[in-house]
């Protein structure tokens, strides 16, 4: 319903910017020249670009017929009424077919994620936990460990099990502080396990990260994570 709203709200701007009433056979413009023609074009483009992220099938000509219509006044081939029905109606399909997706693609990334742990486990270095946590030791450190209780700053580089990076304070160039006991139950667990100035490379099962839910736009649903991390030192 938000994507719609958001749709809508770009389509009513739109109506304030375009003066397409006496475009009706106008050829395709190759150049924008005035600030009202890049505007309505960078508009027309938003709502496009909204219209395909959200999956919607829509008939640009009739989307076109409804928006000059309403620009240049002419009968409406529906009532406000019928209006608010059908965009309820095209809203609550919306939600479900995102639902549906979502769905399929966790159960997909479920069963990816357990195939990938299940090969790893028995590779040279990787330890597993009775939890599912996978690890291995790149560098041991000689400090202490931190506690559920701590506080801690870290570097560190998450990345799906495809190798697409959607993280990383390293290349913030700025630690990452925060309770141990407050992240995701992968990162609590391993994080017990390290000393201060330690280097592990995590792999962790989605049930231990954020699970069904995912992270959205960056981690899909039921993703399995791998993190590089380097415990820097306990903060309190």
């Amino acid at each position: 319903m938000k994507k719609l709203a958001a749709v809508a709200a770009v389509a009513v701007i739109c109506l304030a910017f375009a003066s397409c009433s006496d475009q009706g056979g106008a050829p395709r413009k190759t150049e924008l020249t005035t600030f009202e023609e890049r505007a309505s074009y960078a508009l027309g483009l938003d709502v496009a670009s909204s219209l395909l992220r959200s999956g919607a099938e829509v008939d640009a000509d009739l989307f076109m017929q409804g928006f000059r219509d309403t620009l240049e006044g002419h009968t409406p081939l529906m009532t406000q009424t019928e209006v608010r029905t059908v965009l309820q109606e095209f809203s609550n399909t919306m939600r479900e077919q995102a639902m549906a997706k979502m769905q399929e693609e966790a159960e997909a990334n479920l069963a990816t994620g357990a195939e990938f742990l299940e090969a790893n486990k028995v590779k040279d270095g990787v330890h597993t936990t009775v939890t599912g946590l996978q690890y291995m030791i790149m560098e041991e450190g000689t400090g202490p460990k931190p506690t559920s209780d701590s506080t801690v700053s870290v570097h560190y580089t998450g990345t799906l099990i495809d190798g697409t990076q959607f993280d990383s304070s390293v290349d913030r160039g700025q630690p990452a502080t925060f309770p141990v006991g407050g992240v995701i139950p992968g990162w609590t667990e391993a994080l017990q396990l390290m000393s201060v100035g330690s280097k592990y490379k995590l792999f962790i099962p989605a049930e231990l990260a954020y699970g069904e839910r995912g992270s959205p736009p960056a981690i899909p649903p039921n993703s399995t994570l791998i993190f590089d991390v380097e415990l820097l030192e306990i903060t309190e």
